[in-house]
């Protein structure tokens, strides 16, 4: 059974201690100036906080609720749809969706095309400008982990419960039971968007104050781009042979010592 992620916004304190747990397991390297950054900072930045190097982010928003200040802490990562469309992108079939539920991408069949950043509707995938052989980067969902049953390195670690792991079926009904036992808002992002996601949030404040995309079709969005992305490797060796033709016959009748 596919597995994924309820993430519980009003119980997040924003220790970060996800946000180390994943640059551990994934060795990932430490930037000074982005470690400098606060919560409120990334929340403000317009990539979300996330880098080639920061595949989860803790953002900070201060809000309004009832007439009275609050404030919420929200993971940010790859929210792995069910039906991703950056996989439909990936005619080189660099990203891959696993039954267990993650997203997960092979830099060595990677093109460097990037199709798949256009095709998320959630802008959660960024690209290495700053290297020789660049290739995509974000976060896997720890695969090794999840298919050996164990929760990724972020949730493992939370401490206040405010991301839970499990089988996304019994999520989904866990979160609707908090939402009518807390008074949150009556909505799971996630169970729709973009034909359903592994992450799912409940939240006691609006989604869109915290730069959620609440506007995203609950259509998959494979159903709109497949066709088309499946005849792109074609359209390229099409183009390649027509351009050697030319080649060919631009150069047949040319005198060797012109």
């Amino acid at each position: 059974m596919a597995k994924g992620v309820l993430v519980d916004i009003p119980k997040c304190i924003g220790c970060e201690g996800c946000s180390v747990a994943c640059k551990l397991w994934n060795e990932l390297e430490w930037d000074q100036q982005e470690k400098n950054k606060t919560a409120s900072d990334r929340a403000a930045e317009p990539n979300n906080g996330l880098w080639p190097e920061e595949w989860t982010s803790i953002n900070r928003y201060d809000l309004q609720k009832n007439s009275s200040s609050v404030r919420r802490y929200v993971k940010t990562q790859c929210f792995h749809c069910e039906e991703p469309a950056c996989v439909s992108a990936c005619f080189s079939k660099a990203i891959q969706k696993l039954p267990e539920g993650p997203v997960i991408y092979d830099q060595k069949l990677c093109v460097g095309c990037r199709y798949c950043m256009m095709a998320c509707p959630f802008d959660m995938l960024r690209y290495e400008w700053k290297k020789a052989v660049p290739g995509i980067r974000k976060c896997q969902m720890c695969p090794t982990r999840v298919a050996n049953n164990m929760e990724p390195a972020c949730s493992s670690v939370c401490p206040t419960g405010a991301l839970t792991f499990g089988d996304r079926d019994e999520l989904l009904a866990e979160a609707k039971k908090r939402i009518k036992e807390k008074g949150y808002i009556d909505r799971v992002f996630g169970e729709n968007e973009a034909g359903g996601t592994s992450w799912l949030y409940i939240s006691d404040t609006p989604l869109e104050e915290m730069r959620f995309r609440t506007d995203v079709t609950t259509n998959p969005l494979p159903s709109y781009t497949e066709g088309y992305m499946k005849a792109t490797p074609m359209i390229g060796v099409s183009w390649a042979a027509i351009l050697a033709g030319l080649f060919v016959i631009n150069n047949k009748n040319k005198d060797p010592l012109d």
